[in-house]
């Protein structure tokens, strides 16, 4: 089988991004990236979900992007919690964290010259999300681009393929086809701010996404929240 990295956060989006990878027949290799994260609880969701789906190959890299700061999940800054879902996808939240994207994309394309792939999934989605510019498929071919220039394997003829296949999705879609593809959601952690025993706060921008994208797809919701609303 063909080798591919997968970006795997134990989030809703990155579980069905690997699942879809796994059903086009390629041998997965899961990189998590512990940055700092006051979610961390999502890296145990990673290692597990990894394992569930079969996973030969997962390894954890440690970038303490609290050194930078500038973000609610990784600085001293409160989390949005309670806003309007028309609000969604205006402007760019204090959750957005600098360059995350980019950096985490840039490790998997490391790990990809390392094992022989040539092929990434990250598990972005430019429709149901909250404003993050990294998201964008403009961002997805740009990093393309850049990988086929700046790496030994790209300049020995390689090409880099950067899969974002939820890019075009609603949730709800996301949802109905990881369901299609056997995904267990409750295995899956989404919130930015969980309780300390691991509960999903319910009520910040992505326990609104995802609560809503579970009523949508008309799918039970296997989330343990914190709160109702």
């Amino acid at each position: 089988m063909k080798k591919a990295v997968v970006l795997l956060s134990g989030g809703l989006d990155s579980t069905t991004c690997l699942a879809m990878a796994r059903a086009q027949g390629f041998a997965p290799v899961c990189l998590a990236v512990s940055y700092g994260q006051r979610h961390a609880v999502e890296l145990e969701r990673a290692r597990a979900v990894a394992k569930a789906m079969g996973v030969a190959d997962f390894r954890v890299v440690t970038v303490d992007l609290r050194a930078v700061g500038g973000s609610a999940l990784t600085a001293d800054l409160d989390v949005p919690k309670g806003r309007d879902e028309a609000a969604l996808g205006q402007g760019v939240p204090v959750t957005y964290v600098p360059a995350r994207n980019a950096m985490m994309l840039s490790l998997a394309l490391g790990l990809a010259e390392v094992v022989g792939a040539t092929d990434l999934f990250i598990g972005v989605n430019a429709v149901d999300y909250s404003g993050y510019p990294d998201c964008r498929p403009e961002f997805i071919r740009a990093f393309e681009a850049m990988a086929n220039l700046a790496t030994k394997a790209g300049a020995e003829g390689a090409r880099f393929t950067v899969h974002a296949p939820l890019s075009g999705m609603t949730k709800a879609d996301i949802i109905r086809e990881g369901v299609r593809l056997g995904v267990d959601y409750g295995m899956t952690h989404s919130c930015y701010d969980p309780a300390p025993d691991g509960a999903a706060c319910g009520r910040c921008d992505s326990c609104v996404l995802r609560r809503r994208g579970f009523e949508q797809a008309g799918v039970a919701d296997p989330t343990r929240y914190a709160s109702k609303r």
